[in-house]
């Protein structure tokens, strides 16, 4: 008799557990998401802010005198912009809206007008096929090294090449993934960097091809058209090699070299520049970087005015060796930059307004990304 109540017991006991795991089990169970979290989980913002310090090392400091490069060229403090970019990536299809305030963004978009200003990027996207990607709208250059973002760089100055490259396009590509290794890109677009409309009839092809393995990767791209008024130019055309691998750890090497022609409207020779840049970088530590940026650059037949100082056949080249560190405090970047440019010809002034060959300067560039 005892032993069945004690069998009845242990039953009881058994049963009530089994209950207490199963419910227990239910009320851990995540609860389904509403619509709205599964929209905000597709919903991304990041962005950054910058701004930067520079001094003329025996030369002005009235910002009358400076690398003809984008960006970092006042005097003094100055502002680099803040930068906001909203996504959206849905099962097939989604859309980026970047946005840019300040200095450094105005430059990025100086072919805007208006509210267009403060557009850096914005364009939609679908994913075809898994291997097959369009995208329509207002995109950054696919061409060159560096990017208009500070956070993109590992110097905070800009190179010559990256700076009379095209910056954005407004058209449509196709990204397309040949295999693990090889990819291929295509496009049709308006002028180089007229984002917002097309005030030429006239557009521009630009294609590339691309090898990427887990060390590295290497990019070859072309754009070719005419970039302005017809009749007032001939077609451009370039070729771009951008490549750059982790020879070690600790050791990565960066590579751009680009060559762009524009034809004469009527009889004449070609015009344009050319250039090369090696980028090797090593990381002494997690929080600091070291690297320096070599550059040629040369124009020919005045193929660019007022930039480096041209001889009288409209040719001139110069070098510009830039030694930049990166110190990182969380999402903070501090980047202390010595740059040196010197010129073929006589282009910059020293502090008794004297032409001279070469200009060298300091900047301090402070980047926050989120």
């Amino acid at each position: 008799m005892k032993a069945k109540v004690i069998t009845k017991f242990l039953k009881k006991v058994a049963l009530f557990t089994l209950f207490f795991l199963s419910f227990n089990a239910i009320s851990q169970e995540e609860k389904p998401k509403s619509t709205l979290d599964k929209l905000l989980s597709k919903i991304s913002l990041s962005g950054s802010v910058d701004g930067y310090y520079r001094y003329n090392f025996a030369a002005p400091n009235d910002n009358s005198v400076a690398p003809q490069t984008f960006f970092a060229d006042e005097s003094g403090f100055a502002l680099g912009m803040a930068n906001a970019i909203l996504g959206y990536e849905g099962e097939k299809a989604g859309f980026v809206a970047d946005l840019v305030f300040g200095p450094r963004g105005e430059d990025a978009v100086f072919n805007s007008d208006d509210s267009a200003q403060i557009i850096n990027q914005l364009y939609v996207y679908w994913n075809v096929t898994e291997s097959v990607k369009l995208t329509f709208g207002n995109f950054n250059t696919f061409i060159g090294y560096e990017m208009i973002s500070p956070t993109e760089n590992f110097n905070y100055s800009t190179s010559y090449m990256f700076t009379y490259g095209p910056l954005s396009h407004t058209g449509l590509k196709a990204d397309i993934a040949i295999s693990e290794k090889w990819s291929a890109m295509l496009a049709i677009m308006n002028p180089s960097d007229y984002t917002d409309n097309n005030p030429f009839d006239t557009y521009i092809a630009g294609a590339q091809i691309g090898y990427t393995l887990d060390k590295g990767s290497a990019f070859l791209n072309f754009r070719y058209g005419n970039e302005g008024e017809p009749g007032e130019v001939g077609p451009t055309f370039q070729v771009d090699l951008t490549t750059g691998w982790d020879l070690t750890q600790d050791f990565y090497l960066g590579v751009n070299t680009t060559y762009v022609s524009t034809e004469p409207q009527e009889n004449g020779d070609a015009s344009g520049f050319y250039g090369a840049a090696l980028y090797p970088q090593y990381r002494t530590s997690e929080k600091f970087a070291i690297g320096i940026r070599g550059e040629y650059f040369s124009v020919y037949n005045g193929g660019l005015t007022d930039v480096i100082g041209l001889d009288t056949q409209g040719d001139g080249d110069v070098i510009t060796a830039t030694l930049t560190g990166n110190y990182t405090i969380g999402e903070l970047t501090l980047k202390p930059e010595l740059r040196i440019d010197t010129t073929s010809e006589d282009f910059f002034i020293d502090n008794d307004r004297e032409a001279t060959k070469s200009l060298s300067s300091f900047v301090l560039g402070a980047v926050y990304k989120f």
